[in-house]
């Protein structure tokens, strides 16, 4: 018979190796990327996987020593230095460089991973028992979600710089 305690650590161990995936397509795509966009906002996500990773391990171990769940201090800065990175890297970017369909679908699979690790989060989240692994999966689910977010940001960019560039900037046809 499965212990919660098991069904627990199962959990664990299947979020660490998700984490651990995570980090190495987003390195492996950083590589691949051919601008300094694609290639600083990449490299940020493979080292929030690895945050992610490391805290998962240090629950997964308090767990199996004392069978219990602990009490947390991750607190995630809800994707705001992706955010900034992000921003700081356009103020440097083209208007009229489209990325490779290759970056382009890399991207898509970023964000299919990223929606993936998303579900599961919030499926633990339903599932969970304990108040403070419910509050985990949330604080986790909303930070898969605004990875997500940032890459279909990035997508629309890639997409089309120019385009991208209007939307966001939201020109006004007042004359003042």
């Amino acid at each position: 018979m499965t212990t919660e305690q098991n069904k627990t650590l199962e959990v664990l161990q299947i979020a660490i190796q998700m984490e651990i995936d995570g980090k190495a397509y987003y390195l492996k795509a950083s590589q691949q990327s051919s601008n300094d966009l694609g290639k600083k906002l990449l490299l940020s996500l493979a080292n929030e996987e690895n945050i992610h990773q490391q805290n998962f391990e240090k629950i997964y171990n308090s767990i199996k020593q004392k069978n219990s769940w602990p009490q947390t201090t991750f607190q995630p800065d809800g994707g705001k230095k992706l955010r900034t990175i992000f921003a700081h890297a356009l103020d440097q970017m083209s208007t009229d460089k489209k990325a490779t369909t290759t970056e382009q679908d890399s991207v898509k699979i970023a964000m299919g991973m990223e929606n993936k690790t998303l579900d599961f989060y919030n499926q633990q989240y339903k599932t969970a028992i304990y108040p403070a692994e419910k509050d985990f999966y949330q604080i986790l689910a909303a930070e898969e979600r605004e990875h997500y977010l940032i890459l279909l940001d990035y997508f629309e960019y890639l997409k089309d710089p120019a385009s991208w560039f209007v939307n966001k900037e939201h020109p006004s046809m007042d004359a003042g």
